[in-house]
């Protein structure tokens, strides 16, 4: 399996002094996301928590909702010329009585570390209906005080960003602000579909009750896949777009942005956060 961290020779310039040293930076390597043996998606990833990362992102898709629902995860063997695996290609296999969505070209699609989700054919074909609609029903609280103390706790956390300062996050909070999971990756969203993936495969959804951070800004697929979830509140240090504020005011979903300190921006769902 590839590592989360490779090294590379890199010219140094500081203060005028030029060295050459080796640098550590983060992996990134293609996964090919299979359902029942058939290609679904390719994304750029982190390489690491793949099995998390596949079901976490047929969670978004509205393809699964329990653990029941997946009967196995594996990686593909002999996916190289030379017939060795590059554990680059994951297959999920769903259970017997799982519906199998149609796998059309609306749906074969690229992801990237950048962009997340490309290629849907309309908006509404994102738009996908949760499992979890009490999300918008969630009535947990948590206080603006607090919530602007996450971000440093998320930070602190972060051991491959130290070494490397090119990765994303997620983190996953209780509502007293105990972190429960914390995930890295080149792509904010391959992040948040990790921790997702691991709480289906724990038993743990929908996320209710639950505080969803990410580094970075939060898009539209990132507010889709919280409310997919069933996570009420999502974060972001940075700003949302328009599409992802529409969704969190359709769904119920309370979002909030630029959240840097006790300075933050409340988009939606102001009602989950006590001043």
């Amino acid at each position: 399996m590839g590592r989360v961290t490779e090294r590379r020779r890199v010219v140094r310039i500081r203060n005028g002094v030029v060295g050459v040293r080796p640098d550590t930076l983060v992996a990134e390597e293609p996964l090919e996301i299979r359902l029942n043996g058939k290609p679904l998606a390719i994304t750029m990833r982190t390489p690491g928590d793949d099995f998390a990362l596949a079901v976490g992102f047929l969670v978004s898709e509205g393809v699964l909702a329990a653990a029941s629902d997946v009967s196995a995860v594996t990686y593909c063997e002999g996916a190289a010329e030379d017939g060795t695996n590059t554990y680059n290609i994951v297959n999920v296999q769903l259970a017997n009585g799982v519906p199998v969505p149609d796998i059309t070209l609306e749906r074969n699609v690229y992801t990237t570390s950048s962009c997340g989700l490309c290629g849907k054919a309309s908006l509404d074909a994102v738009r996908t209906a949760t499992r979890f609609p009490a999300t918008a029903a969630d009535p947990v609280r948590i206080s603006a005080d607090l919530l602007g103390l996450l971000p440093d706790r998320l930070r602190a956390a972060q051991k491959v960003f130290d070494r490397t300062g090119g990765l994303h996050a997620a983190g996953l909070f209780t509502a007293d602000g105990e972190l429960l999971d914390l995930r890295e990756d080149v792509g904010r969203h391959n992040a948040v579909d990790k921790i997702i993936g691991r709480a289906l495969r724990s038993g743990r959804l929908p996320l209710t009750g639950a505080v969803l951070l990410v580094s970075g800004r939060a898009s539209f697929e990132l507010a889709q896949k919280a409310v997919m979830a069933g996570i009420p509140v999502l974060a972001a240090v940075s700003a949302p777009s328009s599409l992802a504020v529409d969704l969190a005011l359709e769904s119920g979903l309370t979002l909030v942005g630029f959240l840097r300190g006790p300075n933050m921006n409340i988009y939606a769902g102001e009602e989950r956060i006590t001043m």
